[in-house]
């Protein structure tokens, strides 16, 4: 768990603010060490400022709390007190109160090894929090690009003929360590990066058998992730969510910021590919695939899938940003599925009908009724439907109804031939048809209809309307738009 009191943005190393020739800042006390780093800045006139620290900060002061006569004893008390709160370095102004720093306090700042900066009378505070949140927000700008280029280099990895060890080499390089996938009995089945010493390869082997399920305790008995050092190099261990057994380990040096996302997006494509490569199933839909690209028909290649019923699943992500490949991967894994296909602002997966499908947090899911891969298309209208009133409901998950209604007491070719006939004024203007079925399956709700279809509430207006007309119907009926329900539902 992160800590509560480190905030989100990356720290700034203490060198890169003396660097700032527009802040002419000047160390003079305590180590010259460039690991130092500065979380946020913090002003205090209080003779004893640890009640009102967090660690991490530069703690600023002009001295005004410092009393005249103040000897070595009141500097030491003082500064104990910023180190035993964290604090990084202290900042003092020059001006208005004192003309140089107390040479007390420069004493005590080098006996408790904690950085003392001059701050000049030009300087105010507020420019050397700001020039701080500068340095944070270029930091973090740096962190996300690094992010995304690596999100997008694994994403290609995992596309090429040896996909686990394409996607080890790219995460070790990104890392600037060592990579290793290990097997559900703990052997080590393809490594990537330089070779670190036994006692590391030693030890993030025993890591890896924290986050391994032993499969005679639940799922959730183990943690997903476990770190540690060793011998200075950072281990960290992820259990594949494929449940397998198969776990992601790194060795490196160093942990630079957004490492943790890059390896969990690695995690999340590995959990993909192992559980295609060690699986019959895998096998399977890969016959499928080929033999469908090479011009067999749907049915022929159905029972290379299985015999059994899927559900179809549509997604589509809370925010507006539309889905990439890695954040469909990552529904696929979340749902239990590698059969995943990003169709411009939706996700469609296909789920087995044994494995149940849950809430997952930042997408909104439509779920079909258990089908035969036959009948998949319509299945696929149906999650289509249920997402668009997810949606329109703002309910994070809905099903379709896959129990007997009263349309299966009408012959299927009656029933078709009733809504072609029916709804022939408007089958020329899909946006009609698509309108008026949301709006019947949303109550008439004119804003609901809106947010499923993403236009405006007069548009939806506007639309019905002219259904009403070309229909020549009544749509405040309810017996008109239960027979028009029912057409629809043929369509």
């Amino acid at each position: 768990m992160p800590d509560p009191t480190v905030p989100p943005t990356p720290p700034v190393p203490l060198d890169a603010l003396l660097a700032r020739a527009d802040l002419g800042l000047r160390r003079i006390a305590g180590p010259a060490d460039p690991a130092v780093v500065v979380h946020w800045a913090h002003t205090s006139e209080m003779a004893d400022p640890y009640p009102y620290l967090l660690g991490g900060e530069l703690l600023l002061s002009a001295g005004v709390h410092v009393p005249d006569g103040a000897g070595a004893g009141y500097f030491d008390a003082y500064v104990s007190r910023i180190v035993a709160a964290g604090g990084a370095a202290l900042g003092f102004g020059v001006a208005p109160v004192h003309d140089t720093v107390p040479g007390a306090l420069v004493e005590a700042c080098e006996m408790h090894g904690l950085p003392l900066v001059e701050v000049p009378p030009r300087t105010t505070f507020s420019a050397v929090a700001r020039a701080l949140w500068q340095l944070m927000a270029q930091a973090r700008t740096t962190e996300l690009r690094r992010v995304t280029e690596a999100q997008q280099s694994l994403a290609t990895a995992a596309a090429r003929p040896d996909p686990v060890r394409s996607v080890l080499q790219q995460l070790a390089r990104r890392l600037g360590g060592r990579a290793v996938l290990y097997g559900p009995e703990g052997t080590r089945l393809a490594g990537a990066g330089p070779e670190p010493g036994e006692e590391v390869r030693t030890a993030l082997a025993k890591l890896a058998e924290v986050v391994r399920p032993s499969g005679r305790e639940p799922s959730d008995a183990r943690p997903s992730s476990a770190s540690d050092t060793v011998a200075g190099v950072r281990l960290v261990a992820h259990a594949l969510g494929n449940g397998e057994g198969f776990v992601l380990g790194t060795a490196a040096p160093q942990r630079d910021a957004g490492d943790h996302t890059i390896a969990s997006v690695a995690a999340v494509l590995l959990s993909l590919l192992t559980g295609e490569r060690h699986s019959g199933s895998g096998a399977g839909r890969s016959f499928a695939l080929v033999r469908l690209l090479l011009g067999a028909a749907p049915a022929q290649v159905a029972p290379l899938l299985g015999g059994g019923l899927w559900r179809v699943v549509h997604g589509r992500p809370d925010g507006r940003a539309a889905p990439d490949p890695v954040a469909a991967s990552a529904l696929g894994a979340a749902l239990g599925s590698s059969l995943v296909d990003v169709a411009g602002e939706v996700v469609r997966v296909l789920v087995p009908d044994g494995r149940v499908v849950e809430r997952v947090p930042g997408w909104t899911l439509g779920v079909s009724a258990a089908a035969a891969p036959p009948d998949w298309p319509a299945a696929d209208t149906q999650a289509a439907r249920a997402l668009a009133r997810a949606r329109a409901t703002r309910t994070p998950l809905l099903r379709h109804g896959d129990r007997p209604a009263l349309t299966d007491l009408v012959p299927e070719s009656d029933a078709d031939a009733h809504a072609r006939a029916l709804l022939a004024p408007i089958t020329r203007a899909p946006a009609l048809v698509d309108t008026l079925r949301t709006w019947l399956s949303l109550h008439g709700s004119w804003d609901r209809t809106a947010v499923a279809l993403d236009v405006h509430r007069n548009t939806v207006r506007q639309r019905i309307a002219r259904c009403a007309t070309l229909l020549d119907a009544d749509l405040d009926d309810p017996d008109v738009r239960m027979e028009l329900w029912f057409a629809l539902r043929r369509t």
